[in-house]
């Protein structure tokens, strides 16, 4: 019935699927006629492929395991920083990837912290390279968001179970079999599935991590089958088959993801009985504690060692960042003219269409594109030329599917809410558009923005496949530091990267919630 009352015309965010369906399934069609026929994948590349499938199953493994209790405590414990502390969980999504690998480094990396003082106390020192440091850079990244996904899930149990089991005298065991282990049971599928069809997609992670030929993702195999030995039909097997792995990945974790809910209550606030007990608070706290420290002593290296060295930075890294904040004002500016108008094609009849064409971006690789669009434009013209309007192109389409998750709910309340009194006022398409339906997504729109400049801002993806020598944008020109074991530089401009992105999402989700409407 809210359908039949919008005034909104969704042929605006038809086209702009359309063209992000265009853009990944033509790629795609580009980089499956570039393959050979007959030619298959080398020991190598089975070697790369075992290699993905067996970090991101520890990865996911040891993220969601460590998430449960972790979520657990945040969930039973009220205490000064709480709201911070759960705060902090979002972070890690978009701080970009080559910072916390940096900020790990600091702490786990051959001068880093631990190594110091495990060499003060006569030890032997630890490596990060390899597989190790791969899973230890991913938990690092997925442990806030499947703590984030858990504490949500356990925050949603009915205050009055908790209480009827007070009651009954349940606890301990019983109260974790009965209550929390049910609703993990539903939860903790859908988590891991996400968690590991992010790491399936590691790309500057086992780049810098990687450590050598046996710790080579299918990711990292397309940019060195690409980049140093430019086998181009090896690099379009590869990404076929990097697609096969994402998409598979993508529809297991969206069918996990949709776990029923734990039932109704009165939405009172929820006590914890079960947890008084002095156990229950040390263990909780020294959870908690560990936690926070796992994530805010790289950061705080970082900080420390950046600071002394972000003044002396040469010229070429304070060029790259004004490269990357181009490349960001292009990347937001694509995502929101594809986000908005699609966002309110959701709200009518096509909407289920229009939810399609943004889960594509989901499984799609970035890499897969990049290589596709180097293959379309190869033979009209020199693809390094279009190194920069590519990567915003990318960037805006790997932010589409959150951008869509975000814009979406308001958009359909805002149809609802306002549909039927426009069209009773001779108000649609255009005037609905801008003067009603805008404004009441301002908030969202700007949160969406946001987040897509700090995504783009801290990118490192398809830049590497077409930048040149002469062509960086700040996480390139980071990486070539840390390849030149330029340290100092490489910390200073990871700092300056690290408050260019946290800097542009604040002021743009800022912006957008000042003065906006409740």
């Amino acid at each position: 019935m809210a359908e039949r009352a919008q005034p909104l015309s969704p042929l605006p965010g038809i086209s702009a699927a359309l063209l992000v369906a265009a853009l990944i399934v033509g790629t795609l069609v580009a980089v499956l006629v570039r393959a050979e026929p007959g030619r298959g994948l080398g020991v190598g590349d089975l070697a790369a492929l075992r290699f993905t499938l067996i970090q991101a199953m520890l990865s996911a493994g040891l993220s969601v395991a460590i998430a449960i209790p972790v979520a657990r405590a945040l969930a039973r414990r009220r205490f000064a920083g709480r709201a911070a502390l759960i705060a902090l969980l979002g972070a890690p999504f978009i701080l970009p990837v080559i910072v916390a690998i940096m900020a790990l480094l600091q702490v786990f990396g051959r001068a880093g912290w631990l190594n110091d003082v495990l060499f003060w106390v006569g030890l032997p020192g630890v490596q990060i390279y390899g597989l190790h440091g791969v899973v230890l850079a991913h938990v690092f990244f997925n442990l806030p968001l499947a703590t984030r996904l858990i504490l949500q899930a356990w925050q949603e149990v009915p205050a009055e179970r908790f209480r009827l089991a007070a009651q009954l005298g349940v606890n301990g065991w019983a109260m974790f079999r009965l209550i929390e282990l049910p609703m993990l049971a539903r939860v903790v599928p859908g988590a891991l599935a996400v968690v590991f069809a992010i790491c399936l997609s590691s790309f500057a992670v086992a780049l810098t991590l990687g450590g050598g030929p046996r710790a080579t993702t299918v990711e990292l195999a397309i940019f060195q089958a690409f980049r140093y030995d430019f086998d181009l039909t090896r690099a379009a097997m590869l990404s076929g088959l990097q697609l096969i792995l994402t998409s598979i990945a993508a529809l297991i974790a969206l069918r996990l993801s949709r776990a029923d809910g734990m039932g109704d209550g009165l939405d009172r606030s929820l006590r914890r009985w079960d947890a008084r007990g002095p156990m229950a608070r040390v263990c909780d706290t020294i959870w908690i504690a560990l936690a926070g420290a796992f994530l805010m002593l790289p950061l705080t290296a970082l900080i420390f060692k950046g600071v002394t060295s972000i003044v002396s930075l040469p010229m070429a890294v304070w060029s790259a960042a004004l490269t990357s904040v181009l490349v960001a004002v292009a990347s937001t500016t694509v995502l929101l003219c594809m986000a908005v108008p699609m966002a309110a094609a959701l709200a009518t009849r096509h909407g289920r269409w229009i939810e399609v064409a943004g889960i594509l971006g989901l499984a799609a690789s970035p890499l897969v594109i990049g290589t596709g669009l180097f293959l379309v434009l190869r033979p009209v013209s020199d693809p390094s030329n279009w190194a920069l309007p590519v990567t915003a192109l990318v960037n805006a389409v790997m932010a589409l599917p959150f951008a869509l998750r975000i814009l979406s709910p308001a958009a359909r309340d805002t149809a609802l809410r306002y549909g039927r009194l426009g069209c009773a006022l001779n108000m649609g398409g255009a005037p609905f558009f801008w003067r009603v339906f805008v404004p009441r997504l301002r908030p969202q729109i700007a949160f969406s923005a946001g987040l897509g400049a700090a995504l783009s801002i801290g990118d490192l993806g398809v830049i590497t496949l077409f930048a040149t020598s002469d062509q960086a944008t700040l996480p390139l020109q980071m990486y070539r530091l840390m390849g030149a074991y330029q340290m100092e530089a490489a910390a200073g401009a990871a700092l300056l990267l690290l408050s260019l992105s946290m800097g542009a999402f604040w002021i743009l989700d800022r912006g957008g919630r000042w003065h906006a409407e409740a």
